[in-house]
């Protein structure tokens, strides 16, 4: 699940149609990074919508449009977890606005939650874990309890998450700052 609902305020226009220099927009990217986690990817989207949808240059599994978008990332989240059904073991979570997340880091989670789906997992952020992440369904009680702009971090961190290193996230567009930081990265890689 991509979430992508928010209005950008930060960086004052919509992010999720940025586009990266040989990748396609900023959401198409996070789409193509949730294709290592799993085959099915569904994009939690809000503002802007649907001009991101026709804006996207990757196509997800499903399109999500979360009514509650301006109450905060919980709604995002939570819509999710909903839409998952009752078959699923847990849901993949990883944010529109991360580009420079690893494949090898994406790939790591993603072994490390089918080895062990019942566990959370976490990307490693140094003293927390956070997003991309592995929420197990034993969680997801508790994420329809948040609320705002709470998102999984802090249920993954007393849930005792375990953590994956993926390389890339230290960095995400909120920024026209963190966008021209994320270009030159992305250019001195080409």
């Amino acid at each position: 699940m991509v979430l992508a609902a928010g209005r950008s305020a930060r960086m004052g226009r919509s992010k999720q149609s940025l586009v990266l220099p040989g990748r396609g927009t900023l959401l198409g990217n996070a789409i193509c990074q949730a294709r290592v986690l799993s085959g099915q990817v569904w994009v939690v989207a809000g503002a802007g919508y649907p001009l991101v949808r026709y804006r996207c240059t990757s196509t997800p599994s499903r399109w999500l449009y979360c009514q509650d978008w301006n109450s905060g990332l919980a709604a995002s989240l939570k819509a999710g977890i909903e839409a998952a059904g009752p078959h699923a073991l847990g849901v993949f979570v990883i944010l529109g606005d991360q580009p420079l997340l690893t494949r090898e880091g994406l790939a790591e989670l993603a072994r490390c939650a089918r080895g062990q789906p019942a566990k959370p997992w976490a990307a490693d952020y140094g003293k927390r874990v956070g997003v991309p992440a592995w929420i197990p369904r034993a969680l997801w009680p508790a994420v329809q309890k948040l609320e705002g702009d709470a998102g999984a971090g802090r249920l993954l961190n007393r849930g005792g998450a375990n953590s994956v290193t993926i390389p890339g996230v230290e960095l995400d567009a909120d920024t026209p700052g963190d966008w021209q930081t994320i270009k030159q990265l992305l250019a001195k890689q080409a």
